[in-house]
């Protein structure tokens, strides 16, 4: 789930989230629903989180617009979160298993340069 909390709250929040990004406005959380839940932090929809396995890396160029660019085809919004390890892709939780489906028909073609 994606919340925000002033910049002055996060050190009270009584987990460890997911991710989080300072903005002027206010810092961004990222948090499982039972997080949020349980500490009352109010969120912007239910979001899946779908890990993309393979080890990226921070510097490679036009993995993600590969990626988003076939899921924006078939009308499929993601927010993504680049990790040291790991690309995230967060989706509307009722589209979940329609982007996992087009991952797998990314997945499938040959890799093209």
């Amino acid at each position: 789930m994606f919340g925000v909390v002033a910049r002055d709250a996060y050190e009270r929040l009584p987990f460890m989230p997911l991710g989080m990004f300072c903005e002027d406005e206010g810092i961004t959380v990222i948090a499982t629903q039972a997080q949020a839940d349980t500490a009352g932090l109010a969120y912007a929809g239910q979001w899946a989180c779908i890990t993309l396995t393979i080890h990226s890396s921070l510097t490679a160029v036009g993995f993600i617009a590969a990626i988003s660019a076939p899921l924006a085809a078939a009308g499929l919004s993601i927010n993504p979160v680049s990790a040291y390890y790991h690309d995230h892709l967060f989706v509307p939780w009722e589209v979940r298993k329609r982007a996992v489906q087009v991952l797998h028909e990314i997945a499938a073609q040959p890799y093209r340069r």
